[in-house]
């Protein structure tokens, strides 16, 4: 499912790279789903990005982070464990724009685009479920801890959504994070006696 889910969103996202019209239609536009009843913009947005660097890093934290994500899913779940991991991952991508919904939604210019909430999510469950992994990112030579990665991440996205230039929901990050570990700590109670034992 993991690999679904990077193979539509990489497709879609360069779709919307070379046709301006698809990419208006998906983003995340509070004021399009309010006044236009456009919901689907509520989900849509996370299958497109904002260039080619923000597409790569997003599906290339994907790649690393969801196997694991959905194999824990799988094994606690059977086969619904993949359908599960589905709805986490779209349910990251609904749950972390709702406070900008609220926020910006009688504002016209707002938008924002990329899979991020959903990400964060898939991050932060990672880390819950085996905080002793790690990451490689280029070009930094040697691998980056998970839980110090999902720090790192956070601190970076704070410091963009402050800066507040670009097209990218920022915000996102944080919110998917609280939801990805908030949902599994549902799903899985077992995973936070299991946190603790890998850390200490």
């Amino acid at each position: 499912m993991n690999y679904i889910i990077i193979g539509i969103t990489l497709l879609v996202s360069v779709l919307a790279f070379y046709n301006p019209v698809l990419f208006e239609r998906l983003k995340f536009s509070p004021y399009a789903i309010k006044h236009r009843n456009e919901g689907l913009r509520f989900v849509s947005y996370g299958l497109v990005h904002a260039g080619w660097l923000h597409l790569f890093i997003n599906m290339w934290v994907l790649y690393s982070f969801g196997d694991i994500v959905e194999r824990v899913f799988k094994l606690n779940f059977g086969i619904k464990g993949m359908f599960y991991y589905l709805m986490f991952y779209v349910g990251g991508i609904l749950f972390s724009v709702l406070l900008d919904f609220g926020k910006y939604k009688d504002n016209v210019y707002y938008s924002a685009v990329g899979a991020s909430g959903a990400i964060s999510a898939v991050v932060f469950s990672s880390i819950l479920i085996y905080p002793v992994g790690s990451i490689y990112l280029f070009p930094i030579p040697f691998a980056i801890p998970s839980w110090l990665f999902g720090i790192l991440y956070l601190v970076y996205m704070v410091y963009m959504q402050k800066k507040g230039h670009d097209n990218i929901g920022h915000s996102a990050h944080f919110w998917g994070a609280v939801f990805g570990m908030v949902l599994t700590i549902i799903l899985i109670p077992h995973v936070v006696g299991s946190f603790m034992t890998q850390m200490f």
